[in-house]
């Protein structure tokens, strides 16, 4: 793409026709009095332009034959004409330039605003993770992002060595923080950071972390310098190449294309096309960026999609907090290996006098989970006197589900037995009721029921004997089954007090 093409038609207005065609000229009559019309409404002084047409031998441009221009006028239009010619050039490109200019403060604004919401983002989730250990040291990680702008901005270090810096800081402060028995003098750290930045990769306190975010923080700020710096550059290449020097050939052309015919007396006549575009191209030639400007639109449209896709800064922002939160997380998992080496190559630290060592904060004991053990809870008073009428209920619930299902596995079902098939004595179930309850034996095959309550009928009248089934059953074990199932009553009954507790 010429980046000056559309230039080449900025002219074109004078002559928007094919042109006169031969022998046209003659066609129309010349007279200075169109001439004057124009040139006065123009500001020109009417004395200096003649009536009627005079011989030109003095013109220097245009054709030295009858004219109406003076050698003044000629000069004045010679220099009006490169006026408007230069005019014409910058108004054409400063669309583009402006485009440019426009393009390139909002990716600015852009890329700055996501670095500001990642350094929000770390702030909140650091805060939250680490307190006020990570306010002491947030000088660290605000150093990382003004080090980030700072090589967007052209004016920082590379970013190897501003990732590299900012790992080793960052285990300056923290190795000691896991081990707070031992003393670090400034020695030993700068041992402990040159082990960490070897090249051998013997130590890595941070586990992979660094290495990954070194490699999505390069690549997509690197991109994003190289794509805001383009756009400069494009903008501060045009607004130079529209700044147009006319030569005298340039000058000359210029002046016969649109200021000779006013000399000539027929500023209606308009020049042809092609007269146009020679002029255009022969005064713009010198000023043409083929082929690096279309290069650069192509490298501009290639970078502008890899920063939408996988270079997105977007995505990186967002990583820098994940990726530090884990390389933290790594160190802590590991710090029994990482101290090791260190130790190993760095020499024993000197414990810290017991005078002089700093107790960590010990935090309020935890307490059993039983009713008994919350006495001793530190963060709420806990009634303790039993559980809650529901809550016993519940529990009395479970127990008796357990017996059913302990019951199940043996073979046997609580539920589905008849309470008078049972009742053939009452030693049975005397042992039944009163190992269940003791948890010495296992329930036996059939345990009565509960009796059935008396049934009111009509038959038994008021205060009545009960239903026949009672009675019989009654008849045929002489007392025995209403005995036993009211021991069963009582002592269920017993139980479930002794669950429910005292009120």
């Amino acid at each position: 793409m010429f980046v000056l093409r559309p230039l080449l038609l900025l002219l074109l207005p004078l002559c928007p026709g094919p042109g006169p065609g031969p022998g046209s000229e003659a066609k129309v009559t010349r007279s200075c009095a169109e001439t004057r019309q124009v040139l006065g409404a123009r500001g020109y002084s009417l004395n200096l332009i003649p009536p009627a047409l005079i011989s030109g031998e003095h013109l220097r441009v245009c054709p030295q034959e009858y004219t109406c221009c003076s050698s003044e006028t000629e000069q004045r239009l010679i220099r009006e004409t490169e006026a408007t010619f230069r005019s014409l050039v910058e108004d054409s490109g400063s669309f583009l330039v402006h485009t440019l200019a426009a393009r390139h403060r909002k990716f600015d604004e852009f890329f700055l605003e996501m670095l500001s919401i990642a350094q929000h983002s770390l702030t909140q989730l650091f805060s939250h993770s680490y307190g006020r250990l990570y306010a002491q040291h947030a000088l660290i990680f605000n150093g990382l992002f003004s080090r980030l702008r700072d090589f967007y901005g052209e004016s920082g270090e590379g970013l190897d060595d501003t990732l590299a810096d900012f790992w080793a800081q960052l285990l300056e402060r923290v190795f000691p923080l896991l081990h707070p028995q031992y003393s670090f003098p400034p020695d030993y750290l700068l041992c402990l950071s040159r082990l960490a930045s070897s090249t051998d990769g013997s130590l890595q306190p941070f586990g992979d972390s660094p290495r990954r975010l070194r490699l999505q923080i390069t690549r997509t700020l690197v991109a994003a310098r190289a794509f805001v710096q383009g756009l400069e550059t494009g903008r501060n290449v045009v607004s130079e190449a529209l700044k147009v020097p006319v030569s005298e050939g340039c000058s000359q052309a210029l002046m016969r294309l649109i200021g000779c015919p006013l000399c000539r007396g027929v500023p209606s006549l308009m020049p042809c096309q092609g007269f146009c575009l020679n002029v255009v191209r022969g005064c713009l030639s010198s000023r043409g960026l083929e082929p690096d400007w279309g290069n650069y639109l192509d490298g501009l449209l290639i970078l502008a999609d890899k920063l939408q896709g996988p270079f997105s800064f977007e995505l990186a922002a967002e990583s820098i907090g994940v990726k530090i939160s884990e390389g933290l997380m790594y160190l802590q998992e590991n710090s029994a290996k990482v101290s090791a080496q260190v130790f190993q190559e760095c020499g024993p630290p000197h414990p810290v006098p017991a005078r002089n060592r700093r107790a960590p904060p010990y935090l309020p004991p935890v307490v059993g989970g039983s009713l008994a053990e919350q006495v001793n809870n530190p963060e709420l008073k806990v009634d303790t006197s039993g559980p809650d009428v529901p809550t016993r209920r519940r529990r009395l619930q479970l127990r008796a589900a357990t017996a059913r299902m302990k019951a199940a596995a043996l073979g046997h079902d609580l539920d589905g037995q008849d309470a008078d098939e049972d009742a053939s004595g009452s030693g049975g179930g005397q042992q039944y009721a009163d190992d269940w309850m003791a948890g010495a034996v296992a329930p036996p095959a059939r345990p009565p029921r509960p009796p059935y309550p008396p049934r009111r009928d009509g038959s038994g009248g008021k205060g009545g004997g009960g239903s026949a089934r009672y009675n019989q059953g009654r008849s045929r074990s002489g007392g025995a089954s209403i005995g036993f199932h009211t021991q069963t009553i009582l002592i269920l009954s017993v139980s479930s007090l002794a669950l429910l507790g005292p009120r």
